[in-house]
């Protein structure tokens, strides 16, 4: 046997440069289409039409369907995207993907485009260093363009010549002759190779040199790509592990759609290979399933074999293009029926995976991040942006309690249970700020664009502003305990004033919750309207705090009821300067912003 260690491990090299040349090519599309990506799944969605097509397109474009179905599920997670619009973006997905297949196919045989790397590599990799983030993710595309053929050159390079080593292929016919079982075993070898390493595109590549080669019929090379379309549901899925119910929901959709398309195709396999095999025989003049037959009959010189037994460079082209029909032909039927039962998928997936019954628990984690997969940096800011308005919604509530604990008598139950509940949500909200922080800062080491990284810092900045108001509503609270505790009472006027801060503090959280709400694009009177409470609110503060020394003078109240009268307006005070924070960090995430005088 002349195949050695070193060769299969050379093997092992080339398929790693192909996926990563397909994980480099992939991120550099995202990268470009950026914010673009974002909003034409967030607007292209409306009805079934529109989200297949929108599905095609997008897969189309990055190259990946394991990619754009975790962005799929990172919106449903997000709450951009109903259930029922994920599954017309995913059903399109499946048929997108073999965009891929097409050009692995196209380039694979007729075109080496390895003989170019190094012209591809002299043009992409200046684009890398030049400051332009566009031109630099393009660099990216053109380099892992490039890795991604050389990849499929030396894998064909280094597979074992079955001439030179007839053992090995002793050992596949073993399991290449036992009829439909062998269907079986190669569609689940698709489903295993696929899910290890989370891309079809890979399965699809390893499939057309073994066809190639000789090492398989064309039929159980189309069983491993079938096998391929389960396994490749294997990466929403796990990105879905830490989302939402929805986002488990959209990737059991996506697992579903494949899997019940795959198990009909399989009930008719051998008809349906016929019916691709006429497809590519009437674009090719030559049928797929010939070849095979012609190789076991050992036809040496003719059109399919060469002297060497082979196959001619036309029977490889023919192969590949089949092979790379089979994908469509299989994904656009299934998208055809499929698409008409929409509605019927949702109800299943939502049966499939009940909602858990567990409100008390669920309020305090996180509803749309996790600590999933981060396959698309661009679009895991959407779910940073939704958790962050979740956020600052629950500190809302602390400032509704602070508010009313200053109403509230040391010895009233309420008061007790008031107090445990901001100190409980305190604590919840230091940890959001760690989980929040944590997963930006993940998202900060992707690929991302100027503009996104722009975004994320902005985003940090907010988060940390809104954890310190979740502070400032506790400090509130225990302002009140150290009162009762000194037995001080705060008479029906002192507490109308504090309830006037108050209510100025309501009116600029409210406002900061509106800007949140649409912080990628927020009014710019919004954000004049944050500075202009914010100044009245200091306005307020220096008026209580010089009628406070004047009543304090005139006897009003003791000199200890002014201590923490005061103690109670700088707090909200503080929670005014928190706010306008925030709304400061969302003006550095923006490229414009309205300029607002002092």
């Amino acid at each position: 046997m002349n195949y050695s260690i070193i060769d299969f491990l050379s093997l092992l090299g080339a398929v790693c440069l192909f996926l990563y040349g397909m994980k480099v090519m992939s991120e550099g599309l995202q990268k470009v289409a950026g914010d673009r990506l974002r909003n034409i799944l967030g607007i292209m969605t409306k009805n079934r039409v529109t989200g297949v097509l929108t599905g095609i397109a997008i897969t189309a474009l990055i190259q990946s369907s394991s990619a754009s179905t975790v962005m799929v599920v990172s919106f449903v997670n997000a709450g951009l995207m109903s259930l029922q619009q994920a599954m017309a973006v995913i059903f399109g997905a499946n048929v997108g993907t073999t965009a891929t297949t097409w050009i692995i196919s196209a380039f694979s045989f007729e075109v080496n485009i390895s003989d170019y790397s190094i012209l591809i590599l002299a043009a992409g990799v200046p684009l890398m260093f030049l400051k332009n983030s566009t031109y630099k993710s393009a660099g990216e595309f053109l380099v892992g363009f490039c890795f991604l053929f050389m990849g499929l050159d030396l894998i064909s390079e280094y597979v074992p010549n079955l001439e030179e080593n007839p053992e090995m292929l002793s050992f596949m016919v073993g399991y290449t002759s036992m009829g439909f079982l062998s269907v079986l075993i190669f569609f689940a070898l698709g489903i295993v190779v696929t899910m290890v390493a989370q891309s079809s595109a890979a399965t699809f590549a390893i499939t057309l040199i073994m066809c190639s080669q000789g090492w398989i019929s064309f039929s159980l090379g189309c069983a491993i790509i079938l096998g391929g379309n389960i396994g490749t549901t294997i990466t929403p899925i796990l990105a879905s592990l830490s989302g939402n119910i929805a986002a488990k929901r959209t990737a059991m959709g996506h697992l579903l759609f494949n899997l019940f398309g795959s198990i009909v195709v399989l009930a008719i396999f051998y008809p349906f290979v016929d019916l691709v095999a006429d497809i590519t025989r009437f674009f090719c003049g030559i049928n797929p399933l010939d070849i095979s037959e012609a190789q076991e009959a050992g036809m040496r010189g003719t059109t399919l074999l060469n002297g060497k037994g082979g196959f001619t460079a036309v029977a490889q082209g023919c192969i590949a293009f089949g092979l790379a029909m089979f994908p469509t032909v299989f994904n656009a039927c299934n998208l055809l029926i499929m698409i008409w039962f929409t509605k019927l998928y949702v109800r299943v997936v939502t049966w499939m995976v009940p909602t858990h019954h567990k409100e008390e628990e669920e309020e305090f984690s996180l509803k749309y991040i996790g600590h999933g997969l981060l396959s698309a940096s661009e679009l895991n800011i959407t779910q940073a942006q939704k958790e962050i308005v979740v956020y600052a919604r629950r500190v809302n509530r602390m400032l509704e309690m602070a508010r009313k604990i200053v109403h509230l008598q040391s010895r009233d139950e309420s008061y007790t249970e008031t107090y445990n509940r901001l100190e409980k949500y305190e604590e919840i909200s230091d940890r959001m700020e760690i989980e929040i922080g944590t997963y930006l800062n993940k998202v900060a080491e992707g690929r991302l664009s100027a503009e996104g990284k722009l975004r994320v810092t902005g985003m940090l900045r907010i988060v940390s502003e809104i954890e310190s108001i979740a502070d400032g509503c506790f400090n509130v609270a225990r302002t009140m305990k150290r009162k009762n505790q000194s037995n001080v009472e705060f008479e029906e006027p002192v507490l109308n004033e504090i309830d006037r801060m108050f209510v100025l503090v309501d009116d600029a959280m409210a406002n900061m919750l509106n800007i949140l709400e649409e912080m990628e694009t927020p009014e710019g009177s919004l954000i004049v309207a944050a500075y202009n409470k914010e100044c009245e609110i200091n306005e307020l503060r220096n008026k209580l705090r010089d009628g406070n020394i004047f009543d304090i003078n005139n006897k009003k109240y003791d000199y200890e009821v002014g201590i923490f009268f005061m103690d109670l307006v700088r707090e909200a005070e503080k929670l005014g300067d928190y706010m306008l924070n925030v709304v400061e960090g969302v003006k550095h995430q923006i490229k414009k912003v309205p300029e607002v005088a002092g």
